[in-house]
């Protein structure tokens, strides 16, 4: 049960009703800056959307909440690894996927024993001023040939042009951002990575 090749990442549950019934069967909740009752909402309504349409929903940060609503894939960045219960997650049955930016993170999430590596920013990236510089192509075959059958997630500056490289170099699944939620048509660029990508 690993991301499938197009994975969006969205902000909030508007995205999910606009994605979902397009065919989308990897999606990534990235809720930031809500109250915990709100986020729990969130989850449990997200989860009542994805399944409808057998999406994977991947809940991004908020481990507890998301075991409490019976989500079955977490994921997080290094700093929310440190202060997660993996013990938990791991006794809830829900699978974790987690951020790394270069080779001590990837030791570290390895060692957590995640279920996908996600590799970023391949490319620059506009969504957010980043601390790691762009990590390319070569890094990409580097992490996979690393971690072997985990599957690796590429993340950062990614569109349909750029993800068939991406994924020549290794890369199981391309995580999407920017280039769906700030196209003035997402529902026709969803359209074009779904059959160009899938």
């Amino acid at each position: 049960m690993q991301p499938s090749v197009f994975y969006p990442i969205v902000p909030d549950l508007s995205w999910l009703d606009r994605m979902v019934p397009l065919g989308v069967r990897t999606v990534q909740l990235r809720i930031k800056d809500q109250p915990l009752d709100a986020v729990a909402v969130a989850i449990a309504q997200a989860l009542e959307i994805t399944r409808r349409s057998s999406c994977q929903l991947i809940v991004n940060d908020y481990w507890q909440q998301a075991i409490d609503a019976g989500a079955d894939y977490i994921h997080l960045g290094q700093e929310d690894l440190a202060s997660a219960d993996l013990k938990a997650i791991r006794a809830a049955g829900a699978r974790l996927g987690i951020s790394t930016h270069h080779e001590r993170e990837l030791e570290v999430a390895l060692a957590a024993g995640a279920d996908y590596v996600a590799l970023g920013p391949v490319y620059p990236t506009r969504l957010k001023v980043m601390r790691w510089e762009p990590q390319g192509l070569d890094r990409v075959r580097q992490w996979k040939k690393t971690i072997g059958a985990t599957p690796l997630v590429a993340i950062g500056g990614m569109t349909p042009e750029r993800a068939p490289a991406v994924l020549a170099a290794g890369a199981d699944s391309i995580a999407v951002i920017t280039d769906v939620i700030s196209d003035p048509q997402p529902e026709a660029r969803i359209g074009i990575w779904l059959r160009d990508i899938g």
